[in-house]
């Protein structure tokens, strides 16, 4: 686009250096057909790219700037941290404080450990419940992603999906033929699944509110039944949380929900923007973990202490009365505003929500409750509109196939500009 000399000169030098010049595929904004604005600066709900172009941010690093970007408590709180140390590699007090905060406020966690990202949380909960069971196979749903380790990439949803790839070469057939991908809310073929491979299911994988596809709640009765199969079969209940926790309520999509998985894996919101990643769950569970028990992980930089700090001044900024009743309030608010606005022109659309986190999916109206549902989007549409979004200084993500993330520092007026922009771009302006 015009005037992003700074940044078009930074990815050409960029892709001669780094695979299509990003360290994670879908920051090349390949869907959308254009080169990215490199960031340099973020503050509140705005950032700003090398070339001095500001923009309303709902992108909020993929999730975890609950708060918005550089957060005055957070930044002192690394700050703080950082003076004294940015890593050990030995137990620190401030891991215990946030291992408590954790399992005081998920309904699910009895038992934490810290890892360094939302992949190796999920990749260590695989191997936690092959190891308890015995069992070799996990379920997982079409469109849910659980980051980038091999038994998880078959129908994975983020990246996977905007790049159109059903899977990834390099995960051997024998490996990938061990997950079972099925739809996203049908039971019916979770019990198919189950009956066909009796005694052979380790672990069923869900994201509570599919992220990775769009924003996809889920139907009253896929969270109850899900948690009813695996106590009659002795499945292992994992709930990907990576997400969702703190993100749609203090107690993440579980507490919600009212639905109590063995496992949970997070990451995101609990480290405040730092690199940070944690899996628990039942204490005979996780007991099975070594040093204790002989299910084997390990990690130099789990619980980094910077991580860590991020992480309890965030989470301490949460507690507070109110705060999700707030961050609700500002979605519904915003995902009532896009519906009006196509509806206005005539233009089809469906706006799923959940909390703070939202997907307007260029369909043909109809609900969507599974991957094959978001596939039926009409991309060209979303290409357009995110490119007159982008033009009106809104920041989005550069996918159909992604969650919008509303902050505590987005004000009523950054909302509205958003608004203003959506008119003004479904109306062809």
């Amino acid at each position: 686009m015009e005037g992003r000399a700074k940044s078009q000169q930074l990815f050409k030098e960029a892709q001669g250096l780094m695979p299509g010049g990003v360290n994670s595929p879908v920051r090349a904004w390949q869907a959308v057909g254009l080169s990215p604005p490199f960031l340099v600066r973020g503050e509140g709900p705005r950032v700003w790219d090398a070339d001095g172009h500001s923009y309303l941010d709902l992108v909020g690093s993929w999730g975890p700037l609950i708060l918005g970007h550089a957060e005055p408590t957070v930044v002192a709180a690394v700050a703080e941290a950082a003076a004294r140390g940015t890593s050990f590699g030995a137990p620190t007090p401030q891991e215990v404080e946030l291992a408590r905060a954790l399992v005081d406020a998920v309904p699910g966690l009895e038992m934490v450990r810290l890892v360094s990202s939302g992949t190796e949380a999920c990749m260590s909960a695989a191997r936690l419940a092959r190891g308890v069971t015995g069992r070799p196979r996990l379920i997982k749903f079409d469109g849910c992603y659980h980051g980038h380790a091999d038994s998880f990439l078959v129908a994975a949803g983020s990246g996977v999906l905007t790049q159109g790839i059903p899977g990834s070469p390099g995960v051997p057939a024998a490996i990938a033929g061990l997950t079972l991908s099925l739809p996203y809310n049908d039971l019916a073929a979770v019990r198919r699944a189950v009956a066909a491979h009796p005694g052979e299911v380790a672990a069923i994988f869900v994201e509570p509110v599919a992220g990775n596809m769009g924003v996809v709640p889920p139907e009253p009765e896929f969270l109850p039944g899900l948690r009813e199969i695996c106590d009659q079969e002795g499945i292992i209940l994992v709930f990907d949380e990576v997400i969702t926790g703190f993100r749609v309520s203090w107690g993440g999509a579980q507490a919600l929900y009212g639905v109590k998985p063995d496992l949970t894996c997070l990451g995101k919101v609990m480290g405040g923007g730092l690199p940070v990643g944690a899996y628990g769950g039942r204490r005979d569970l996780m007991a099975q973990m070594a040093p204790t028990g002989p299910v084997y992980q390990a990690g130099t930089l789990s619980g980094n202490p910077l991580a860590v700090a991020a992480g309890l001044a965030t989470l301490k900024a949460l507690s507070r009365p109110g705060f999700y009743q707030a961050l609700e309030e500002k979605g519904a608010w915003l995902a009532a505003e896009l519906s009006q606005a196509a509806a206005r022109h005539s233009i089809p659309l469906t706006v799923n929500r959940v909390g703070s986190m939202l997907t307007p999916f260029f369909n043909d109206g109809s609900p969507v409750r599974s991957l094959e549902d978001a596939r039926k989007c009409d991309l060209k549409r979303f290409r357009r509109f995110f490119r007159g979004m982008l033009a009106q200084g809104v920041y989005l993500p550069c996918s159909q196939f992604e969650a919008w993330f509303v902050s505590r520092a987005h004000r009523l007026q950054d909302l509205e500009s958003v608004a203003v922009a959506a008119r003004r771009v479904l109306a062809g302006e």
